[in-house]
C-alpha cells in the first residue's frame, strides 16, 4: 500500500510577497521566511511522488453560486496568479487524485470534484514556498472556511481520516506529503454572507456573488479593504495549536472548542485550522515539530511552520 511520509503545516498571506519590503527588518520576518524554505527542504528529503495540499478558498475559485464543503481536483488545476503569487496550470497526479476521491465516496465520505478546478493563495501558496512550481505533482483539496455555514471542526477530523485511509488504496511503494496551508488567527473584512452590515460588506457580499466572469472589476477596491483591516491576533490560541500539534493531540481540538468560540478567539481567519486538524488526522496525529512561530500584525495574521515526520 501506499504510505503518508510526511505532515506539514503552514501559514499563508500574499502580504509577504507584495509587502516583504516593510518588513524585511523583522528577525520574526524572516524567521517565518526561513522556517518555509527549511519545511521544503525536508518536504524534498522525505521523496514524495505526491503532495496532497489542503487549503481554503478565497473567493477565486468557488463563489456563492456553488460552495462545497470539501472539493478535490481531479483534472487541469489552475492558480490564479493573485499578488506574486504562481499563476497558470501547475501538475497534478490525476490518477491518484481520482482515485483518492473514488474510494472516499466509497467510505461515505461526500466530497466534491473538479475535472478544472481554479485556486488562489490558499493552495498555490504552498506551491510557491514549499513544493516549487513543477517540481512535484500536487492533489489539491479544497476545504470551504470563509462561506458560512462551514463544515464541523469534527467532520474535518473525519475527513482527514476518510483522506488517509483512501491515501493508503494508492499504488504500493507510493510515497505521499500531505501539507496544511492557512491560518493562524487573523481577522480578515470577510462578513458573513447572509448579513452583511456595512457598505464594504455589501461590496464584498456582491463580488463573491458576482465576481466569478469579471472579477477585476472588484480587486482594487477589495484589496484596500484587506490591506487597510487592522491586525487581531491571538498569540495563546496560535501557541495552544502549535503545542497540541506537537504532543499530537491536535484531534482533542475538535472536542474542545466550538466554531462560535473559534471566531471569537482568533478571528474568521482560524476557520483555516480545519486544514491543520485534516492534515493532522491524516498524519494519525502522530507528534510533529514546531519550526517557527511568528506574530505578524503586518500581515494580520499569527504564521507558524509545523512538521510530522512518521517513522520509516
Amino acid at each position: 500500500m501506499a504510505k503518508i511520509v510526511l505532515g506539514i503545516g503552514a501559514s499563508h498571506t500574499t502580504l509577504m510577497n507584495t509587502q516583504w519590503d516593510k518588513v524585511d527588518h523583522l528577525q520574526r520576518a524572516h524567521q517565518f521566511r526561513d522556517a518555509l524554505i527549511e519545511s521544503a527542504a525536508i518536504l524534498d528529503a522525505a521523496k514524495p511522488d505526491a503532495v496532497v495540499i489542503i487549503g481554503s478558498n478565497h473567493f477565486r475559485g468557488y463563489w456563492l453560486d456553488m460552495m462545497p464543503a470539501f472539493s478535490i481536483g481531479v483534472g487541469e488545476l489552475h492558480c490564479a496568479g493573485e499578488h506574486g503569487t504562481p499563476f497558470g496550470s501547475q501538475k497534478v497526479d490525476k490518477k491518484a487524485a481520482l482515485a483518492i476521491c473514488n474510494q472516499m465516496i466509497a467510505d461515505d465520505f461526500d466530497i466534491a470534484f473538479s475535472t478544472k478546478l481554479s485556486v488562489d493563495h490558499g493552495i498555490s501558496h504552498a506551491i510557491q514556498w514549499i513544493v516549487g512550481e513543477d517540481k512535484l505533482p500536487v492533489i489539491p483539496v479544497v476545504v470551504n472556511c470563509f462561506a458560512p455555514p462551514l463544515p464541523s471542526l469534527k467532520r474535518c477530523l473525519q475527513f482527514g481520516e476518510s483522506l488517509a485511509q483512501a491515501i493508503e488504496t494508492l499504488p504500493d511503494g507510493m510515497r505521499v506529503a500531505v501539507i496544511a496551508t492557512g491560518g493562524l488567527s487573523h481577522q480578515l473584512p470577510f462578513p458573513d454572507w447572509r448579513k452583511p452590515e456595512s457598505a464594504n460588506d455589501e461590496f464584498l457580499v456582491d463580488s463573491w456573488k458576482e465576481g466569478r466572469d469579471n472579477w477585476s472589476e472588484y480587486e482594487v477596491r477589495r484589496r484596500q479593504i484587506i490591506v487597510n483591516a487592522p491586525p487581531q491576533l491571538n498569540e495563546a490560541f496560535d501557541l495552544r495549536v502549535l503545542e497540541q500539534i506537537e504532543a499530537g493531540t491536535l484531534g482533542q481540538f475538535a472536542n474542545q472548542i466550538s466554531n462560535d468560540q473559534l471566531v471569537s478567539l482568533a478571528g474568521n481567519g482560524a476557520n483555516e485550522v480545519r486544514a491543520w486538524l485534516m492534515m493532522s488526522a491524516a498524519l494519525g496525529h502522530q507528534s510533529g515539530e514546531k519550526l517557527c512561530y511568528s506574530a505578524m500584525p503586518e500581515w494580520l495574521t499569527g504564521m507558524a511552520v509545523a512538521v510530522i515526520s512518521p517513522p520509516e
